[in-house]
């Protein structure tokens, strides 16, 4: 059985349709990417996981019903959400950000060792550590944002677009990050307009289009396919 398995998913901003029966799952140890021009639905679908916008449809995760749980139950449950944007609390140190991450936990000492975790992923926030949230570089502060989902200590983390507005040295960091957190055991499903940096560690893709999944697979039949690289990932 899949790790989540999403059947027949529906969204709607009132008489408008944003997903239409969208269909996929992420196995365990799994990198499964989302892929998708603006406004194909991609951040309806992982704000739709996570609860935080009512839809239609089965979502089961480890074999149990999760569509129609409120937000924090799913985080419970073992899916933690990285959004467009980092959301962080600005006036707060980068740590505290961290902290709130593991704010349903209560085991202090897998707490710190998570927080080792985070600073082993991305070095600079040891050093940053006490610096507030809105005085870090954009990369940092993804670092950030990417960490505070990690302490949520997930089974499944999503992503969404957190290459978005970063150099390429920084986009290759958090790349190589996503990659070591797959293979420490957390299954990933990353949402990303980059393509060609996301053809890297992706396992598998779902090409989403104006709320349609049109076609999915393993990476490699995607970007060996000339068509789908020219009109539909545009590389």
């Amino acid at each position: 059985m899949p790790l989540l398995e999403i059947q027949n998913l529906e969204v709607r901003y009132g008489k408008a349709v944003a997903l239409e029966r969208v269909s996929l799952r992420v196995g365990l140890h799994e990198v499964v990417g989302v892929l998708g021009s603006n406004g194909a639905g991609k951040t309806t679908l992982l704000r739709a996981i996570s609860g935080v916008l009512s839809s239609a449809g089965t979502m089961h995760f480890e074999e149990r019903r999760i569509d129609g749980m409120p937000p924090h139950r799913i985080v419970a449950a073992g899916i933690c959400h990285c959004p467009e944007g980092r959301h962080l609390f600005r006036e707060l140190s980068a740590e505290k950000n961290l902290r709130l991450g593991a704010y349903l936990r209560k085991n202090r000492d897998e707490i710190e060792c998570d927080l080792e975790r985070v600073f082993g992923l991305f070095p600079t926030l040891r050093a940053r550590r006490s610096q507030r949230a809105g005085t870090l570089s954009g990369g940092e502060q993804q670092m950030v944002a990417i960490g505070r989902a990690l302490m949520g200590k997930p089974k499944l983390l999503m992503l969404d677009e957190p290459s978005a507005g970063l150099a390429p040295q920084l986009k290759s960091a958090i790349f190589r990050a996503i990659d070591d957190i797959r293979r420490d055991g957390t299954s990933v499903l990353l949402v990303e307009q980059d393509a060609s940096s996301a053809q890297r560690i992706v396992d598998r893709i779902y090409l989403l289009e104006h709320g349609h999944i049109v076609r999915e697979g393993a990476s490699r039949e995607f970007f060996d396919d000339r068509e789908i690289r020219r009109f539909y990932l545009g590389i």
